[in-house]
């Protein structure tokens, strides 16, 4: 039998690799008709804010060349509705679940994340800084390092538990944020988020999302991702945790090669929802066929 168990650190230890990336699989339950959740590694709950966000005005979401653009814009009615309504929901499994925090300023991630930080059935955060930073003209904070490791900062004295850090692609150099938010306390990174991308209706000549431009996710993004993550495992001691066009086992045995010490997969649930198990059950058996007896060995294997 082989152990699929990684330790990503700070008492975040999964049964497998395998999670579900924010924003691609609601808070979980929505997927319980198709599969049994506790066979995951953990999933990823949509991204929270502290206060109710109606998101971004339709249309929002376009189909694009391998792949799509969504600007959904982090609708949610906020973690104290989270708390009070979808948490209770969630103790049922023994898969582990992880919060996604958002937020516009950093006294909002931190506000968000003291809701989180006593609630037992909450294994770890995923702090997006990819929002746009109110006070700072709408860069996103996950853009430069000094706003990265401001927002890890105070984030980490406020949360206890394991904190994981998405980082944006968007930026000129992934490595030097990755080691930015490391310093900063980050006990884990995942990456990459969506890819600013935009589409146009040649006959109409207008775009097809109403903010213009939007994320872009799906295979097309996959050998930017792959590319990443690699560089960042050679550049931080925290685990790596991959994603970007993740569709398969294949795919997600690729980003653990290249050093990713778990996956997340988020499009892909939406054209098939039993693809986080299959991708388990894919794992298991390619460790199988080639005599692998932990992930330990799996992990960060590529050949060079």
């Amino acid at each position: 039998m082989v152990d699929l168990k990684v330790d990503l650190g700070n008492n975040l230890v999964l049964d497998n690799p395998v999670l579900t990336a924010s924003g691609t699989f609601g808070y979980g339950t929505e997927f319980d008709d198709f599969i049994d959740l506790n066979r995951l590694g953990g999933f990823i709950v949509k991204g929270t804010t502290l206060n109710h966000r109606e998101g971004n005005p339709y249309p929002r979401m376009a189909e694009t060349p391998s792949g799509m653009l969504n600007a959904v814009g982090l609708q949610n009615k906020g973690v104290k509705y989270f708390v009070d309504h979808i948490y209770p929901t969630l103790l049922k499994y023994n898969s582990k679940v992880i919060v996604n925090v958002s937020g516009s300023t950093i006294e909002d991630y931190v506000a968000c994340t003291e809701h989180l930080e006593g609630l037992d059935g909450i294994s770890a955060i995923e702090l997006n800084i990819s929002c746009p930073n109110v006070k700072e003209g709408g860069m996103a904070f996950g853009t430069s390092c000094a706003s990265a490791s401001e927002v890890v900062s105070a984030v980490r004295k406020a949360y206890s538990k394991h904190l994981m850090v998405k980082l944006s692609p968007n930026v000129t150099d992934i490595t030097e944020i990755a080691k930015s938010v490391e310093a900063a306390g980050a006990d884990s990174v995942s990456l990459i988020n969506t890819l600013l991308g935009m589409a146009v209706d040649a006959k109409s000549r207008k775009p097809l999302l109403s903010t213009v431009t939007g994320g872009l996710s799906g295979p097309a993004v996959k050998p930017v991702a792959l590319r990443m993550v690699w560089q960042v495992a050679n550049s931080v001691k925290i685990p790596v945790v991959g994603l970007g066009g993740i569709m398969n086992a294949e795919d997600a045995i690729e980003f653990l090669l290249a050093g990713a010490s778990a996956v997340q997969l988020g499009t892909a649930n939406f054209i098939d929802p039993q693809v986080t198990v299959k991708v388990v059950e894919g794992i298991k058996q390619y460790m199988e066929e080639n005599q692998m007896n932990s992930t330990k060995e799996l992990i960060g294997g590529l050949i060079l």
